[in-house]
Parts: C-alpha cells; structure tokens; sequence
C-alpha cells in the first residue's frame, strides 16, 4: 500500500520538472512513495510527458488549464497515499524532506511546511520572494495560534484532509490559493505547524518583468483573499511591513528596493483588481 503521495502540478516547464522529479526520486525514509504530476494543460505536452516518463516512480495525469489550485485538487484525488506532500515543478526537495514532513503529521500536526530557501544564491529576485514569505510565516506563527502561513509548494497532510478541504479552484493563478487554504482549514479548527527541517530550495526564474508579474498576481489574489476570508486575523497588521521592509535592508540595497517594489505590485494588483470586480460585479479572480 502507498503510503506517500508528492503531488507536482506543472504547466511548460519540462526542463526544471526533470530536475524536480530528480530530486522526488531520491526521497529516503519513507515507504511505499509514488510522485502524481498534474500537467495543467501544457502546450509542450509531449516534453512532459517525456519528463515523468524518465522517473519509474513518477505517473503522469493531464488536465485542462485551470490553475494550480485545481492541479493540486485533482492530483489528489487521483493519490493512493495516506499522506499527500505538494511541491511545485520549480522546486528541488531535500532527501529527507518528505520523511520529515510526515514524521510531523504522526506526531499531531493536521498539516505541515517546511522551510523553503532560494535556491539560485545570488539572485536578488528569489532572495526577496523568499524573504517575504518568510516573513508572512513567521508573521502568521507568532499571531495566530495553532495557524500558520504554508505555501504550496513545501506542505504536507493526510490525503483525507485535502479532500474534505480542497483548494478553492477560484483562484486561476498560482497566487494567494495557498494563502486562503491556509485560513480555510485554520477556521475549520485544524492545526498548521512548521517543520525547520524539511528543506525545499526553491528556484523560479523571474527578472524584473517575472518579478513584478508575480507580485501584482499576489495583489490581485489578495483582493479576492480579503473579499471571500471571513474575519480579519488573517489581515497583516503595520509592525508586518516595517519589519518587512528592516528584513530587505539587512539582506541589502537590492532586496530592500525589491521589497518596495514588491509592495508597489500588489497594491496596483489589489487596485487593478478591485476596479475590475467592480465593473465587472463579481468578486472572482481572473
């Protein structure tokens, strides 16, 4: 019986999905491990195909684009595992990231994250992504308890669990879906935890235009997150964005513009957002 599911939805990129499955492959203390790779809609579909093919442990399931909320939804579904963990195809997990994922849930956690650390060292654009959503993390553990902030691409739970708390398949982007699970399952009484341990080395290729393109996403996500999230716990107070903008001056001058002009980009997307909804009369997100 399969203990272990890796879900990994993937959309047009084949060369760092290979690097990704690589890394899947080499997972060690766990046992019986099988890795579901959710191709939401692919225009390269056979390089793909190609990818997971590479991997004996690796199957393939195709959709149609719908977003990586509904990638993760369906990999799920389609798991044999008791414990699902999810990564993303940009990413490159540890040996023992999973065991330790799962070592967390046995000892009580409904659902758990590790940490994720930039995995191209020098560049400034991963450093100051990551650096804000260290900050969200740590923001969310110290605030609320028994809630944290768990990004998708390092989280882990029982499969059950996901299943009766999917994604909201609401949001199309790979932005802010992870964010409102989060507060969904929080809500719902459930316990998020972190495990330091559990190292996922994250590495997006973003420039500035990919950089400002992911955080205007983030804004856009954040109107709906704040439309369709009941209560406030959730709202980041004041002391976050101070402590936002000291964590980018000691990480230096390019982080700290970086942090800026990350905050510019999801307030335009929160904006741009808001008068869309507004004309449009509805609150989902593009």
């Amino acid at each position: 019986m399969t203990e272990v599911s890796i879900v990994v939805p993937t959309h047009n990129r084949p060369s760092t999905l290979r690097r990704c499955l690589a890394a899947l492959a080499a997972q060690r203390g766990v046992g019986a491990l099988e890795i579901v790779v959710v191709d939401d809609g692919s225009t390269n579909a056979a390089e793909v195909a190609a990818a997971v093919a590479s991997q004996p442990l690796a199957r393939l399931l195709r959709c149609a684009p719908a977003g990586p909320a509904a990638a993760r939804n369906a990999g799920a579904r389609a798991a044999m595992g008791t414990f699902v963990c999810f990564t993303d195809d940009d990413c490159e997990p540890e040996p023992e990231w999973a065991a330790r994922l799962i070592r967390a849930l046995t000892a009580g956690a409904d659902a758990v994250g590790g940490a994720t650390v930039n995995g191209r060292p020098g560049d400034p654009f991963v450093e100051t992504s990551e650096l804000i959503v260290r900050a969200l993390q740590v923001s969310t553990h110290e605030r609320l308890a028994g809630m944290v902030f768990i990004p998708s691409n390092n989280l882990a739970c029982r499969r059950s669990m996901v299943l009766g708390h999917p994604f909201d398949e609401g949001y199309r982007t790979a932005a802010g879906e992870d964010r409102a699970w989060c507060a969904r399952v929080g809500a719902a009484g459930l316990t998020l935890a972190l495990e330091p341990t559990a190292v996922v080395a994250h590495r997006p290729q973003l420039g500035i235009g990919g950089f400002w393109r992911q955080h205007l996403r983030y804004g856009r996500a954040a109107y709906h997150f704040a439309r369709t999230t009941p209560g406030h716990d959730w709202h980041e107070p004041r002391e976050f964005y101070i402590g936002l903008l000291r964590s980018g001056a000691r990480a230096g001058f390019a982080c700290l513009a970086l942090v800026l002009v990350a905050q510019a980009a999801t307030t335009t997307g929160f904006l741009w957002e808001a008068a869309n909804r507004s004309r449009a009369g509805s609150t989902l997100p593009a």
